[in-house]
């Protein structure tokens, strides 16, 4: 295991404000942030064959396949040395947080911290339909899923399926919980003294 490598995965629901932490992590502490997100609907902008594949899930406001999200995180981490990276909206499932530990073991770099970002329902909905109304008010195009139905739709989907995984790292005593309602700094305190 190179000593160097660090891997931190955020969890939280959609709206939590984990790409804007971990965009700032990744700034203050030499990492990558891989967001599947970003990824998959940078394919869907450029029209790939997988970005063809993918937009109706995302349209849809469901999750995509685990085959095509852990195919995309390995191309990114091969010949990653050393693996500095932040998952940011992944793993959402056990399943996912498995295949992604055997991948992360046989390149000698385990999981470092799992913060929970935690966000009243209500907080993450306003915060969604807010950044759709923003980027539309700015001219910019507007995400397929800021919406107030497909957030909704994308928060069930989330405790439904992601409350598993959140046991799954506490058992491993990676995960720890960080209040993330507050200011961009605040939140990123919180973040940072959990890691410690």
């Amino acid at each position: 295991m190179t000593q160097n490598n660090k891997v931190v995965i955020f969890l939280g629901p959609p709206g939590a404000g984990k790409g804007t932490q971990a965009a700032r992590l990744a700034a203050e502490q030499n990492l990558v942030q891989l967001s599947t997100g970003d990824i998959l609907r940078d394919h869907v902008a450029r029209d790939t064959e997988l970005g063809r594949q993918v937009k109706p899930i995302l349209d849809a406001g469901h999750l995509v396949p685990d085959d095509i999200l852990i195919a995309l995180i390995r191309d990114r981490l091969a010949g990653m040395e050393p693996v500095r990276v932040i998952f940011d909206g992944f793993p959402r499932t056990t399943a996912q947080a498995e295949a992604l530990d055997v991948l992360l073991e046989e390149l000698g770099a385990p999981a470092s911290a799992v913060p929970l970002l935690e966000v009243p329902d209500q907080v993450l909905i306003d915060r969604i339909v807010d950044r759709g109304r923003q980027a539309a008010e700015r001219g910019e195009k507007v995400r397929s899923d800021d919406n107030e139905e497909t957030a909704r739709r994308r928060q069930q989907v989330y405790r439904e399926q992601t409350q598993p995984l959140i046991d799954y790292y506490a058992a491993r005593g990676h995960l720890y919980t960080v209040n993330g309602v507050g200011s961009m700094d605040e939140v990123y305190s919180r973040i940072t003294q959990g890691m410690k």
